[in-house]
């Protein structure tokens, strides 16, 4: 590949119209390697690349390389054939989401890095189960805390390395498996069955990392760590923070609605409901969720009507400004003539287009224009102070500095965007209880055991559950119940905060029949 197109020795870089640039709100100097390599981005579209000749082209496009596709450069700047073809073809492997995809090449990227740092210039097609448990020690016990992974990340780096085996194996580059993997039964709501792992898996390692906070702890994280407040609700007089209420605003988004850090980063101004319609439903498109599945949320009043209002004047403030300055630059931008809530009208199309047909990358490209058709700006939701979109390795930074600043007050807590989606399904779970209480009923404040309430609560109510957060599948939900047997206490003070939400839980439609 030519020179200007790498990134690193052993970088990441995908082909997509956004600026190869490190905003400094965007990436501080002690980000996660996942994200330096999420941010490697080119500038131009793949026919435009200087120093690519036609032939060169030919061969890219020959291969299936689009944009936004991640590929491996070996530490020669080499391109990796085989490997690259592994990541091109993750979406017949059942990795479809560009989410998915990136994080399993930063996965194998990593790996690759590792193995040619730290065992003796190893290539990954070099690689055994020693090696593994290596790298697997250097992820999960390293002496930095700050370079310490979780269980739950260790779970998908092998869910790559295991795609990646089979993925070799079926293409014939692998001759066998070159890790251990073992026999286990599980228990499932069908009963034991027998599954295949990797000898390396953590037991138990995605319910230990399964974190939430009570309502009351999440509005102090909040307040403290990204509103700029005291721990005793008085103004902070050496609060800098320039975007304390954006950012809060995104956090109440987060745990009032249960969605995921992109499909919340990725909203576009025509989704966000009118607040004179008051049901909030936010329809998120498939081309934006986890395994590319529609699904409906709802927003509380309070939050949609601070929306408003952020958009209207924050916002469009901002907006205005920079197209004042003439700070915008649009590289081959969709230009945005009408759109509503189900469809848009783009200059030069001939049929309206769907929010379903717009992954992330064609969003970032939808820029309004007035009736005048001069641009007004993106439609992306979420803007940074150079009115530009946010990434999601922004909010992660911004959840990591309010961890941080709580810390310096002697706040405890470690608040990542996730663990909000696990709040909201907890205290959703506390409403449903409630309901089903009441539609017994029986006295609400009578306390149950962990039986009663599994009870209770198979079926309908937790399919309603599974479909407000988008699991492919209602188990997932049951580790919400062991949640509730330790913490039901917590979970039933927080629901009087939560009566705006309770009548989301009737226009939640639930299909007449379920498949598993």
């Amino acid at each position: 590949m030519a020179a200007p197109l790498r990134v690193s020795t052993t970088g990441l870089l995908c082909l997509q119209k956004a600026c190869l640039t490190r905003r400094e709100d965007d990436l501080p100097q002690h980000e996660a390697p996942e994200a330096v390599a999420a941010l490697h981005r080119t500038k131009r579209q793949l026919a435009t690349v200087p120093t690519l000749d036609l032939e060169a082209i030919g061969v890219l496009q020959r291969a299936g390389v689009t944009e936004r596709q991640p590929f491996y450069l070996g530490p020669d700047g080499s391109y990796d054939l085989h490997l690259n073809r592994f990541f091109r073809d993750l979406p017949n492997w059942g990795v479809k989401s560009e989410n998915g995809m990136d994080a399993y090449a930063s996965d194998i990227m990593l790996q690759c890095r590792f193995l040619h740092e730290a065992r003796g210039g190893k290539s990954i097609w070099q690689i055994d189960s020693e090696d593994l448990r290596a790298y697997k020690y250097a992820r999960l016990h390293a002496e930095d805390p700050d370079d310490r992974i979780t269980g739950s990340t260790w779970t998908r780096t092998l869910a790559a390395l295991d795609k990646w085996v089979k993925w070799s194996l079926d293409a014939g580059l692998l001759e066998e498996e070159p890790f251990r993997y073992v026999d286990k039964t599980v228990m499932t709501p069908q009963g034991p069955k027998q599954v295949r792992v990797n000898s390396e898996c953590e037991p138990g390692s995605r319910n230990a990392e399964m974190k939430f906070l009570p309502y009351e702890d999440y509005l102090l994280w909040r307040d403290v760590g990204l509103l700029g407040y005291l721990p005793d609700g008085g103004r902070d007089p050496k609060w800098r923070g320039r975007n304390g209420e954006r950012n809060g605003l995104f956090a109440d988004l987060l745990v009032c609605t249960g969605m995921r850090l992109r499909e919340a980063a990725s909203l576009v101004l025509p989704e966000l409901p009118p607040l004179a319609q008051g049901r909030g439903d936010v329809h998120l498109s498939p081309a934006v969720t986890k395994r590319h599945t529609p699904r409906t949320v709802f927003i509380r009043r309070k939050v949609l009507r601070d929306l408003h209002h952020h958009v209207g004047f924050e916002r469009d403030e901002l907006v205005q400004r920079k197209v004042a300055e003439g700070a915008y630059r649009w590289d081959d931008p969709f230009l945005v003539r009408q759109a509503n809530r189900q469809t848009m009208v783009v200059v030069g199309k001939r049929r309206a287009w769907k929010y379903s047909d717009l992954g992330h990358a064609d969003r970032l490209r939808l820029i309004g224009m007035d009736a005048g058709s001069r641009p007004t700006g993106p439609l992306w939701l979420w803007l940074g102070e150079d009115g530009q979109p946010l990434s999601s390795a922004t909010w992660q930074s911004a959840f990591r500095r309010a961890n941080e600043r709580c810390a310096a007050f002697g706040i405890d807590f470690n608040v990542h965007p996730h663990t909000l989606r696990h709040t909201f399904a907890v205290h959703m779970l506390g409403l449903l209880l409630r309901q089903t209480i009441r539609a017994m009923g029986m006295n609400e404040d009578r306390h149950f055991t962990s039986a009663q309430i599994k009870r209770m609560l198979i079926g309908n109510p937790m399919r309603k559950l599974q479909l407000l957060l988008g699991h492919a599948h209602e188990e997932t939900v049951y580790i919400y119940l062991d949640v509730l047997d330790e913490a039901q206490e917590i979970v039933l003070s927080a629901l009087a905060e939560w009566d705006e939400q309770s009548a989301v839980l009737d226009r939640v439609e639930v299909p007449v029949e379920v498949s598993r």
